[in-house]
């Protein structure tokens, strides 16, 4: 069983997961399965645990290649059920890294249900109760988020409500492209891809400068 595990984790090549951390993720999946039952988490279609694993464990792990390591806090917008900041934290425990991972979620339900995974799981996070588009002077390191709001929405967040950062990894689906091309009549954006290890259509956005067109 142990075995297939570590296998089930071992694309994500920069991580070295050992025994304790795939034992983690595993743990917060069956926290995820048990909560869906009050709350939606995620799909109540996804009921296979692999399925879990791949579509949002593994989905989520993988923007450890962008993330930078070098700041005191990281942020997801929108965490929702914790992905992926919730999945970043474990990583940042299992490399001894010190950095907090802020989560900003509304839900009252979801936030209880963060905590209690950080809690139980000992994670470095704090989990912030706010509609992230009412704050403002925001510093941070790396902003990520996955299944949020559209593009250039969160561009105009970043823009209106972040004094500092570092960079934005945003997950993009099967309408990614044309969003982007869309998105870039009014954006100047400094930006790399990378394609998604569990879905062929889809793609991560390593964002280093955004500008607005005057246009």
């Amino acid at each position: 069983m142990e075995s297939n595990l570590f296998k089930s984790y071992s694309d994500i090549s920069k991580i070295n997961v050992s025994r304790e951390t795939c034992l983690e993720f595993e743990t917060f999946i069956h926290m995820i399965e048990e909560k869906n039952r009050e709350i939606n988490l995620i799909s109540r279609k996804i009921k296979e645990k692999s399925s879990i694993r791949r579509r949002h464990i593994i989905d989520s792990m993988q923007i450890i290649d962008f993330v930078d390591l070098n700041f005191n806090t990281t942020t997801d917008l929108g965490t929702g059920g914790g992905m992926p900041g919730i999945i970043v934290a474990i990583i940042m425990k299992k490399l001894h890294n010190k950095m907090k991972v802020n989560l900003y979620e509304k839900s009252f339900n979801k936030c209880v249900f963060l905590r209690e995974v950080s809690k139980k799981l000992k994670l470095n996070t704090e989990i912030i109760q706010k509609d992230i588009f009412s704050i403002r002077n925001i510093c941070t390191g790396t902003i990520m988020s996955r299944a949020f709001k559209p593009l250039p929405v969160i561009l105009d967040l970043i823009n209106n409500n972040f004094n500092k950062y570092k960079n934005i990894i945003l997950f993009m689906g099967s309408t990614g492209k044309k969003v982007l091309r869309e998105t870039m009549k009014e954006w100047d954006l400094d930006y790399i891809e990378k394609k998604s290890l569990t879905n062929d259509d889809s793609f991560l956005l390593n964002i280093k400068k955004i500008k607005k067109k005057n246009i």
